[in-house]
Parts: C-alpha cells; sequence; structure tokens
C-alpha cells in the first residue's frame, strides 16, 4: 500500500467509520455464536473482526456476495480496511461471506447489533429529546416471475400511493425527535397501513408523538391524550371537508418536525442504494435493516462521535 497524496471519498468515508463503529462491542456479541478453530485441525476460521467488516461493507455499498468477494480483490482500499494487508491474510469467498450474513438472521444478532450501537449512542448522549416521529416507506421488490418458483415473493404485495402501483415491503421507523436517530424499526408487507403498526414504534417513554396524515384518527387523537402524549400528527381532509387555513398552517408547524423521521431513508435509501430488497421475505430484509440502520445513525453523528 503506498501514499498516493491525495484520499478519494471512498478512503475518507471508510476512515470515519472506522472511527466511529464499535467493533469490539458489536464483535462480543457475535463471538459466542462464531465458529471455533477445531483441536483436530483443519482451517482455521476467519477472523471474526474480518468478517463483521466485510459485512458493513457489503451494507454501505450495496454489494451482492460475489460482488463483495470480487470487490476485496479489486480494491486496495476495501482490503485495507477489513485488515488483509499480506499475502498470507485469506480473501474470504462468497460461499464464507454468505454463512457469515446467515449466522448473523439465524442467531437474530443484526437486532442485538442495532441495540447495541444505540445503547452508545445513548451513553455519549446523542439520544435528546423525548419525543417520537413516526414514518414508513416502501421498499420495491422485483415483480418478475423468472425465477425458480415462477412466482413472486409471497410475502410481498401491491399497494397504491397516488395514482402509482408499486410491489414489495414497507419499512416503519420510530425516531428520536431530538436526534434524528432511529431507535425502533418494523418491517411489513407493502399494502399493510401505517397506523397499524404505530404502537409498535413506541418505546414507552415519549412525551410527545409526530407523524404524517396517515397516522391520524380520532381514535388515536383520544388516546394519546388519555396516556399524557401530545399528539403533534397532521391532520387530513376529505371530500366535502377541506382543511381550514388554521389546520394548515398547523400541518405546516408539526411537519418541520415531522419531516426529520425522513432524513434516515436518504441515506439508507439514496446514499447507500438500498431502494429494492435483496432478500426474499420480511424477515431477511428486516435483519438487514436493523444494520443498515444501526450503521445510518453513526453515520449520522460521526463527526460528533469523531470529536469526543
Amino acid at each position: 500500500y503506498f501514499d498516493k497524496g491525495k484520499k478519494t471519498r471512498r478512503e475518507q468515508f471508510l476512515a470515519e467509520m472506522d472511527r466511529v463503529v464499535p467493533w469490539g462491542r458489536l464483535c462480543a456479541l457475535i463471538e459466542p455464536h462464531y465458529p471455533k478453530a477445531s483441536q483436530a485441525g483443519g482451517r482455521p476460521p476467519i477472523p471474526l473482526e474480518r468478517m463483521l467488516r466485510i459485512y458493513c461493507l457489503q451494507q454501505w455499498y450495496n454489494l451482492s456476495d460475489p460482488a463483495t468477494e470480487e470487490a476485496l480483490y479489486d480494491s486496495i482500499v476495501m482490503r485495507k480496511f477489513v485488515g488483509i494487508t499480506t499475502d498470507a491474510d485469506i480473501i474470504p469467498d462468497e460461499t464464507t461471506i454468505l454463512r457469515f450474513r446467515r449466522l448473523l438472521e439465524i442467531h437474530q444478532l443484526t437486532e442485538a447489533l442495532f441495540a447495541a450501537v444505540n445503547g452508545l449512542l445513548s451513553e455519549r448522549g446523542l439520544f435528546v429529546g423525548k419525543g417520537t416521529i413516526v414514518d414508513a416507506t416502501l421498499i420495491h421488490a422485483p415483480s418478475s416471475t423468472k425465477n425458480a418458483q415462477k412466482k413472486r415473493d409471497p410475502e410481498m404485495h401491491q399497494t397504491r400511493k397516488g395514482k402509482q402501483w408499486y410491489f414489495g415491503m414497507k419499512m416503519h421507523t420510530g425516531v428520536d425527535a431530538g436526534s434524528g436517530l432511529v431507535h425502533t424499526i418494523q418491517a411489513t408487507a407493502a399494502n399493510v397501513h401505517d397506523a397499524t403498526v404505530l404502537p409498535e414504534l413506541l418505546h414507552g417513554n415519549e412525551d410527545a408523538l409526530y407523524g404524517d396524515s396517515a397516522y391520524h384518527s380520532r381514535a388515536l387523537e383520544a388516546l394519546a391524550l388519555l396516556v399524557g402524549l401530545s399528539f403533534y400528527v397532521c391532520k387530513r381532509g376529505s371530500r366535502g371537508h377541506p382543511l381550514t387555513e388554521r389546520e394548515r398552517m398547523r400541518n405546516r408547524r408539526y411537519s418541520r418536525v415531522r419531516a426529520i423521521g425522513e432524513h434516515p431513508y436518504l441515506v439508507v435509501k439514496r446514499l447507500w442504494g438500498h431502494a429494492k430488497v435483496r432478500y426474499r421475505g420480511i424477515a431477511k430484509n428486516l435483519a438487514q435493516m436493523h444494520t443498515l440502520f444501526a450503521l445510518a445513525n453513526l453515520y449520522r453523528v460521526r463527526h460528533r462521535l469523531l470529536a469526543t
């Protein structure tokens, strides 16, 4: 590895994430489930932290298992990030990368990683608000039937947004209103209404709830007031009963806070390219989303973490 005199954006990004991701804390969660070296001989397992770093590279650059293996062969920067610096260091093949991802899914470790990252951010005082912003976004799935099963993913469904139809799943998030960090996520088929998942997105210690008009109903507003929760959810008009000017101004005021809940989607879907599902089934994609939003939380406060 040689000094070129200039750092690329990839180098800068990986250098920052190398410093803010709590590798030791995350490896400690995975280590009890990770294969141990056999006393009878045989090839020893690849170091755990190296596999975790490779898994993170997959998420940041939206790579399949074969593409991840090829990227490690092609990119000196990526090899340096994962700790492959000499010819003696082994680059794992796509099957080894697949097995590590399956290990995380089987033991529900991505959810534990998400909780561990949020625990770290709480310790640093970065979850600063007591309000929760609820929101949802569509993740597209392939609608083609040109596959081995000759059918679409049975766990995905279609829904209409405006005049456009979409096929896929829906990600639901609960976001800290003060910092914009995601504290809870859930996944459903695309045809599930946003409001049905609302109770699962609250951590229970909120004093305020923000959301768009999909979450508004008189019953929910009455329930929120009953439990002492400030209900800052945008109202929606109906046919023959449009919103008044006062209600529109109220919605605009609430939307200034509610819009913060969409910022994590910018990172996951736009910067990192996860606008389409990669796997079949809700569970596998939810497992990946736990990792993505954990890394997105770290990415969004990386400068504050680096400053301390």
